[in-house]
């Protein structure tokens, strides 16, 4: 299968998304987010007249032992894009089940938005959480940030989709049926119940101020593409 040069060229948005230059990082963002939308509603013309017969699966590295937060962004992300992630703790990886570009580009996104709430959050540690905290109470604003930053991110996800969705109505029973099976394939997978999480107020509140910063554009029209400096 010959690569979709629409994808390749949001991989290469995302990575320099995760730039250190801050300006550079937030326009790429906007860039791959402004093609993704307008791709999403081309991949919806192109899967109206030629169903899909199956789903895809792309592996994405995490840690085995996934922290609450990372586990609610692989569910945001998920939904925002028509998937379902499953996480295999033996191996480290995550995999998303989905059609089409769909996965691949719930993959990258769900590596792209690790790695920037990653970011965010050690430098929120750096400037407001002191070296003489305990570490207890530093990890709980480390997670308490997360949190915080996730709940934004994914509140702002579905806004996206609710604008921009993803699938054409009448390709939902249709994808929905394959990521069914290719599950059903995979055999029986665990729900992990999560535990009640204590929270530091602060550090959450500052992790949701933080979570509007990253790079979720909300789409197409004719004002995005006017500012559109990168085309499909």
């Amino acid at each position: 299968m010959e690569p979709n040069p629409i994808i390749e060229k949001i991989k290469k948005l995302l990575a320099l998304a995760n730039s250190s230059n801050e300006h550079e990082a937030a326009l790429a963002a906007s860039h791959a987010q402004r093609l993704l939308s307008e791709h999403n509603l081309a991949m919806a013309d192109i899967e109206a007249a030629h169903r899909p017969d199956k789903a895809d699966k792309v592996e994405a590295n995490v840690s085995k032992t996934l922290p609450k937060w990372l586990r609610i962004l692989s569910a945001g992300v998920s939904t925002a894009f028509d998937c379902q992630a499953v996480h295999y703790p033996s191996s480290g990886k995550m995999v998303f089940i989905g059609v089409g570009a769909d996965v691949q580009i719930a993959a990258y996104t769900f590596a792209y938005l690790d790695r920037t709430t990653r970011k965010l959050c050690a430098n929120y540690m750096k400037r407001q959480v002191g070296e003489t905290v305990p570490n207890r109470h530093r990890e709980l604003m480390r997670q308490s940030y997360y949190l915080g930053a996730i709940t934004t991110i994914n509140q702002r996800l579905r806004e996206q989709k609710q604008q921009t969705p993803i699938t054409p109505g009448a390709l939902v029973p249709v994808k929905a049926g394959l990521i069914k099976q290719a599950m059903g394939d995979i055999g029986p997978t665990r729900t992990v119940r999560s535990r009640k999480s204590y929270i530091n107020s602060d550090a959450y509140n500052q992790g949701q101020d933080d979570g509007k910063k990253v790079g979720i554009q909300q789409g197409i029209g004719s004002e995005a593409r006017a500012r559109r400096t990168i085309t499909g």
